[in-house]
Formats: C-alpha cells, sequence, structure tokens
C-alpha cells in the first residue's frame, strides 16, 4: 500500500504498534493480540485517520458540534432526533477517494488469504470504548456475514453513524465524556463459521472471585449470547486447576448458523437432543479457560473475551479469539450496582436460577 494510502488502514499483522487513537478500542486489541501470538483470525483496521478525512471533507464537524451543544442526556425524544438528523447526514455523504482506495486496497488483500468472497465482520471501535474505566459494549454498530466489497464499505459507513446513536450519545453526556475528538475505526475481519462460541471472564462475575474464570457457550455464532438471546451452558471452573467448580447447561434453543442459499446467518432451532447437552467438550473447555487466561497474562488485568470454535479448521487449531476487552464491573467497583446470583430471574421450567445469563447480565447487552 502507498504512503499516501497507509494511514487509513492497518493490518492486524503489519507490524505498527496498536495506538487506540488510531484503532479504537477493538483495532488496538486484536492487532496487540495478533503480534501477541495469539489465534485471532486475519482483518485489518480502517483507521480513525479514515473517519477524519470523510467528517473534515463533509464538512460537517462544526454542525455536530451545534447539534451536541447543551442536549439534555434525559430529553429522550431530542436525543432521538440529534441522533437522526447527525447518522443520515453521516450516511448521505461522500467517502474522499483516496480513503475509499485503501479500503479497496486491503479488503482485496484480506480476499486473496482468506478466499474470494469470504464472509466478514464489519465492527465499529471508537477510541473511547473498551477501555478499563468505560463500559460501551453495545453501544455502536456491529454486522456479520458481509460478502463483497459495496457491503463493507455501506456498513463502514454504518459504523461510523453508529458513534451517534441515541444510547452512546447518552452515555457519554451522562458520564461528562466530550464528543471533541472523537473519532471512529472500524475493525473489517474474516468471519469464523462457528461451531460453539460464548465468552469467557478470567473471574467470577457473580462475586468478583479471581481465583476462578467462568465461560458461556452456546452453538453456532456467538452473537446470540452476548445479545442474551439463549440462555448459554454457564461454567465455572477454578482458574488454576482447571477444573469444574459448577455448571449450569443452558436451554440454547437456537443458533446462528450460515445460510448459503441467502449468504446470510440465519436463526435455527437447536434439536432437543443438543439443548441438553453442554456445547464444549471437556478437552475445549480446558483450550478456553487457557486462552482466557492466556489473555489475562497479556493484559495484565481481568479480561473479557469472545471467542468460538471453528467448524471448518480441524481440532488443536480451531478455537479463535475474536476480542478480548478489560472486566470493567468489579475491576472498577461498581459490582454492587449489578446483578447478583440471588436477583437472577428463575428458569419457568425448572425454577432454577438462570445462572447462564449472570455473565450477560454484568456484560450489558451486546459488544
Amino acid at each position: 500500500m502507498s504512503p499516501e494510502l497507509i494511514q487509513y488502514i492497518q493490518t492486524f499483522d503489519d507490524g505498527r504498534e496498536p495506538a487506540l487513537e488510531n484503532l479504537g478500542g477493538k483495532g488496538a486489541s486484536l492487532v496487540s493480540m495478533t503480534a501477541a501470538g495469539m489465534p485471532v483470525p486475519p482483518g485489518f483496521v480502517v483507521t480513525t485517520a479514515c473517519y477524519d478525512a470523510f467528517v473534515a471533507e463533509a464538512g460537517i464537524a462544526k454542525q455536530v458540534t451545534t447539534l451536541l451543544d447543551g442536549l439534555d442526556a434525559d430529553n429522550v425524544e431530542e436525543v432521538d432526533r440529534v441522533s437522526a438528523a447527525i447518522r443520515e447526514d453521516l450516511c448521505s455523504r461522500p467517502v474522499p477517494d483516496t480513503a475509499r482506495r485503501a479500503v479497496v486496497e486491503a479488503y482485496t488483500a484480506l480476499m486473496e488469504i482468506c478466499g474470494d468472497g469470504a464472509p466478514v465482520a464489519v465492527r465499529s471501535s471508537a477510541t473511547a470504548e473498551d477501555l478499563p474505566d468505560a463500559s460501551f459494549a453495545g453501544q455502536q454498530d456491529t454486522y456479520l456475514w458481509l460478502s463483497g466489497l459495496p457491503a463493507v464499505t455501506e456498513h463502514i459507513r454504518r459504523c461510523w453513524a453508529s458513534l451517534f446513536t441515541s444510547r452512546a450519545i447518552t452515555y457519554r453526556l451522562k458520564n461528562n465524556i466530550p464528543n471533541e475528538g472523537l473519532s471512529m475505526a472500524v475493525v473489517v475481519q474474516k468471519m469464523v463459521n462457528a461451531r460453539v462460541a460464548g465468552v469467557a471472564i478470567t473471574m467470577n462475575p457473580a462475586n468478583g472471585d479471581r481465583s476462578k474464570l467462568t465461560i458461556d457457550s452456546s452453538w453456532g455464532v456467538g452473537e446470540m449470547v452476548v445479545s442474551g438471546q439463549v440462555t448459554p451452558d454457564n461454567i465455572v471452573m477454578d482458574k488454576i486447576t482447571l477444573q469444574v467448580v459448577s455448571e449450569h447447561i443452558g436451554d440454547k434453543h437456537a443458533e446462528l448458523v450460515p445460510d448459503a442459499a441467502s449468504a446470510t446467518l440465519v436463526e435455527r432451532e437447536v434439536s432437543a437432543d443438543r439443548t441438553g447437552i453442554r456445547s464444549l467438550t471437556d478437552a475445549e473447555l480446558t483450550q478456553v479457560a487457557k486462552m482466557a487466561k492466556r489473555a489475562e497474562k497479556h493484559y495484565k488485568c481481568p479480561q473479557d473475551i469472545e471467542w468460538a470454535i471453528d467448524a471448518d479448521l480441524p481440532d488443536g487449531e480451531n478455537l479463535l479469539l475474536l476480542q478480548s476487552r478489560p472486566e470493567t464491573v468489579h475491576s472498577n467497583g461498581t459490582a454492587g450496582q449489578q446483578p447478583t446470583a440471588s436477583s437472577q430471574p428463575k428458569n419457568p421450567a425448572t425454577g432454577a436460577f438462570d445462572l447462564g445469563s449472570i455473565t450477560q447480565s454484568l456484560m450489558g447487552t451486546g459488544r
């Protein structure tokens, strides 16, 4: 890539430092983990320089600031109106030619690695997200199983616009996070054809016990776990011995799987014989736990990771790390504001506590 374009793109493995101001929280984490030799699917980051060039050429920075100035976070109707106006403006402006060429070159190179037409995920990576003292989970957009350059470029723009969702605007206002200097990077990454996926937290999120780690897992792509659409299997393990301390088999009633005919992800009902068994084998459970511990050691603080087991790769090579962020509930002393196991809803079918929802309740409603 020419020097003129390289400021707009950083591949996960090109050796440059994972600067937060260029890559956002998610992008910086993926670059850092790739450099550390962790099993991260290939991809690239559309840097904040690309978004900044877009906003500068569109000439809308002042207008955005004016709309946000003096906005009352509790005036939901006005926040929604301002959010819609800003996002509509961002989605209607042309992208600078150099920035677009950089994305085209990076996407073409990724397809050469993964195979032409390989599906990708396009994920927002804001500069203020995934920080130890902030929890922006789910506030900006993620798009899965996209194929072809037109779809990718369209959804990069949608990610930029999602910097100004009502939820994101309100969160920044209520937490006194300034809008000035705010920027957005976007991650474009090869999709994993997940047989099983989920999250892991390198502590017990129910009580903050750092001698334990917790794994939530379910069939198919992990988005149904992180969005709370299914009750996953929930396993608590001893962090040193990796012995199972407790486990709850979730109902896992549905899964997101690729559909060849529509070239998209579709929701499919899980058969009864699979809902009643644990979605991870003992060996896979140990692998996930070890990878979570490795991420914690790398970042030197408790981690909240996303992982997936790829159905197309052989055993031993099929566990992939999709994201790692600092755990922000117990690490920040805000655990008292969160639900505990005793306050979790009960499963109407069994009368038992839905322990699989504990991790979800502590993480928020999305990624």
